[in-house]
Formats: C-alpha cells, structure tokens, sequence
C-alpha cells in the first residue's frame, strides 16, 4: 500500500466507496468523477504504479481484472457494449497511479478515443 494513494486509501476503507465487488485480490467501484453514464474502476488490492510496473507474476491478477471487469459489465446491464480501458502515464491520461482498469458504457464510443 502506498500512504498518498488514493485508491490504496479507499481499499483501507479510510476514504468512503460504494464497493461493487471485493475479494482478497481485487475491488470495484464506481468512478467518481464518471466519463460515460457507467463508469466502473476495478483495481487491484497490491499497488502497483500501473501497467507498465506489472511483472510476470501479475498475470493471474490482470486476467481477474478483465474479467470481473466483463462480469460488472454484463451485470449492470452493457449488453449494447463497453469499453475496458488502462492508461499509462499521464500523457495517457492516468491521474491515479495505482492500476486500475475503467469499464465504460452507457453511450456511443467514438474513435479514436483520444
């Protein structure tokens, strides 16, 4: 865990989250600050910094995270479809550096996304 990590601080429970799932290894809650009308942020309970910073012993917890991801998504009703997003870095737009993968639905996607 990290002591300036927002998200580290949410899995503490020292910052408040309506959780929509949670397990030893990953939880989900809804974006605070959404960018579709479903805006769901499933992480990992280990910090890492983000994509770039996962190792071969992360490859259990990247597949958990795509497919809780799937299933949040088929559970809140995206049945039209949805977007599964990770940045890396802030040129890519990542304001929170601890992993985390976005499911986005709701509306139209455009493309190219940037």
């Amino acid at each position: 865990m990290s002591q300036d990590c927002i998200f580290c601080k949410i899995i503490a429970g020292d910052i408040p989250a309506t959780l929509l799932y949670q397990d030893d290894d990953i939880i989900a809650f809804n974006d605070i600050s959404p960018q579709a009308p479903t805006h769901i942020l499933v992480i990992p309970q280990k910090h890492i910094t983000g994509p770039a910073a996962l190792t071969e012993a992360d490859q259990a917890l990247m597949g958990k995270l795509v497919e809780k991801g799937t299933e949040l998504a088929a559970e809140v009703g995206l049945d039209d479809g949805y977007r599964l997003v990770m940045n890396n870095g802030e040129k890519a737009g990542q304001t929170v550096f601890h992993l985390h993968l976005h499911v986005l639905g709701g509306r139209v996607m455009t493309w190219p996304p940037g």
